[in-house]
């Protein structure tokens, strides 16, 4: 293991101001070494709580930056904590970031180059301060976030990521009604989490059924005025597109190492964005020092504490411990103290699931991986796992369709998945049920390793005027347990575009393109692959109450009658990444 301790002693000092260019004072601790310098600057801002009995404790690698060499700048972000100002998520990152480097690189005993850190919300604010182009700033290690789009943010696919955004926003009303005195307020939502002494419980089932959704925007008032403009912008547009990360990359020009995980919420993003710096970031220098690194754990990686664990009912065993700030602290000496030429770390390094081993590539998705289909089958009666669903690479010929009826009252519960508090779980207890479909392959006869982005076709009908497909891919295990890997959800009014929302026309057969993210996994001989089709995933994705009215305004419910077609003219498949050998 790692020595987590540097050669340098380490000073705090607390609350140090800094005033944006509109006047706003935001406040910092600095650490910094005891030795003579001068020193790199790394810069983390949070809406956590800068302070170590704060959520930030959790994964604070101040100390350890510090004691190897470098003045560590920790700020509470724009109207969270000792920061003054009105907090708006994200709104205010990208020139507060810029302002914060620039100060940063004055400070005394800097060398004035600039290195940013953070996870999560963390991250997106890199990403945004990075497309400002403040001149100090010289290389991020931006850590498991969103690109900031429609797609996947506070919506999946056009779908409100309901259980965690109310969570996340409850939380985020209560610290502002604290900081009000308004404790009856605090208590009343506070009585609605399952576990009162997590930081970011869930909400409890009777508060995420409630509807009409839009009752939240009361109910949190001024603790979450921003509640009401994501429920209004329900479709895709400038909303979306001010902070839409994939529309600044060209913007962007510091090296970058990506880090994320696979059983992470951002999945889609980190691959995405290193993919796009790797042929968008503003100069030639930049595209050449992208890397990324991607490991098997779920949203809040361990980044101060190794662990094999923390994604679920898995251990991936001793190689996924690993201590992140050693890698970034040799990111940092290469392009802050070093020469900054070339990559201090492998190009793409990957965690290849299954064997649990690690692996180094070139490229992502790695050369030479063969999208193969594999096709849903069945005599009609795919209903449960007891059911005669098959999965083959075998193209079908005349088969029945499959049906099932979701009833939006009674919706398949969340159960793991790529979501925080989720990981690795038993998909068992839901393929059970007779309103999932599940299509399984015979024992595979030799290891497969599927490593890329995965996808499906889905032929599919409904009796309603708007309703959501939502796809799971499982490993199963000799055992008969079934470990997600991916998942994914597509809603009827957006199979063609998010900006121009169509509702379908009961009946109809339509293809329904989705998209399961990205994946390192080995399924091994004598395991099975498994699909299964349904249409929710609740209280993770809000219901499709079937009704074809406006995202929070709904309070009707109506049953759907789905459709699901694999025949030679319609042929419902998931197409896989396979390494060949």
């Amino acid at each position: 293991m790692e020595e987590r301790r540097g050669p340098y002693k380490v000073t705090r000092e607390d609350d140090v101001a800094m005033a944006t260019r509109d006047g706003v004072v935001l406040r910092a601790d600095v650490y910094r070494p005891d030795g003579a310098g001068p020193w790199p600057v790394l810069l983390r801002r949070t809406p956590y709580g800068k302070r170590l009995n704060d959520l930030a404790s959790e994964f604070n690698e101040a100390h350890y930056f510090a004691s190897h060499g470098y003045v560590v700048v920790v700020q509470d972000t724009r109207g969270r904590f000792s920061s003054e100002g009105a907090w708006y998520p994200l709104i205010h990152e990208g020139l507060d970031g810029y302002d914060a480097v620039e100060w940063a690189a004055r400070l005394p005993g800097s060398t004035g180059r600039v290195g940013t850190f953070g996870q999560s919300y963390g991250c997106i604010i890199q990403y945004l301060t990075a497309a400002q182009r403040p001149p100090h700033l010289v290389t991020c290690v931006p850590t498991s976030g969103n690109a900031m789009s429609f797609e996947n943010y506070w919506y999946h696919r056009g779908v409100l990521e309901l259980g965690w955004m109310l969570s996340y926003f409850v939380n985020m009303a209560e610290d502002v009604l604290r900081s009000q005195g308004r404790d009856a307020e605090m208590a009343e939502l506070d009585a609605m989490k399952v576990d009162r002494s997590l930081r970011f419980s869930p909400l409890k089932d009777e508060a995420l059924r409630h509807l009409p959704i839009n009752d939240w925007i009361e109910r949190l008032g001024d603790g979450a005025p921003f509640l009401e403009d994501v429920l209004y912008h329900s479709v895709e547009g400038p909303y979306w597109w001010a902070n839409d990360l994939r529309r600044q990359l060209h913007d962007m020009d510091v090296p970058m190492l990506h880090i994320g995980s696979w059983y992470d919420i951002n999945t889609w993003d980190t691959p995405l964005l290193y993919g796009g710096l790797h042929s968008r970031a503003l100069s030639e220098h930049a595209r050449r020092h992208q890397a990324l690194f991607m490991g098997p754990w779920a949203h809040l990686l361990p980044y101060s504490q190794p662990t094999s664990g923390g994604t679920g009912d898995i251990d991936f065993g001793r190689e996924a411990e690993v201590f992140l700030p050693a890698m970034c602290l040799r990111w940092f000496d290469h392009f802050l103290k070093g020469p900054g030429e070339g990559l201090p770390v492998p190009a793409v390094r990957l965690f290849v699931m299954g064997p649990n081993r690690w692996r180094d590539e070139e490229q992502w998705p790695p050369p030479g991986v063969v999208p193969t289909p594999w096709y849903l089958h069945s005599r009609g009666g795919a209903n449960t796992l007891h059911g005669d669903g098959e999965l083959s690479v075998d193209i079908p010929g005349d088969e029945p369709p499959d049906r099932f009826t979701y009833d939006p009252n009674n919706p398949v519960p969340s159960c793991g998945g790529h979501v925080v508090g989720g990981g690795v779980a038993d998909q068992r207890p839901n393929q059970a049920r007779d309103d999932v479909l599940v299509y399984t392959s015979g024992p595979l006869e030799h290891d497969l390793e599927i490593t890329g982005p995965v996808t499906m076709t889905l032929f599919a009908a409904s009796s309603a005027v708007d309703t959501d497909f939502v796809v799971w891919l499982s490993d199963v295990r000799p055992d008969g347990y079934a470990q997600n890997l991916l998942e994914t959800v597509v809603r009827g009014r957006f199979r063609d575009s998010y900006t121009v929302p169509e509702l379908l026309d009961p009946g109809q057969v339509y293809a329904f393109e989705l998209d399961l993210w990205n994946i390192s996994h080995v399924v091994k001989a004598d395991h099975r692959l498994r699909v299964h089709v349904t249409s929710s995933d609740f209280p993770r994705w809000e219901r499709n109450l079937n009704t074809g009215g406006r995202l929070g305004e709904e309070a009707e419910m109506r049953s759907a009658d789905q459709t699901v077609f694999h025949d030679g003219a319609r042929p419902s498949h998931i197409r896989l990444p396979v390494v060949p050998g």
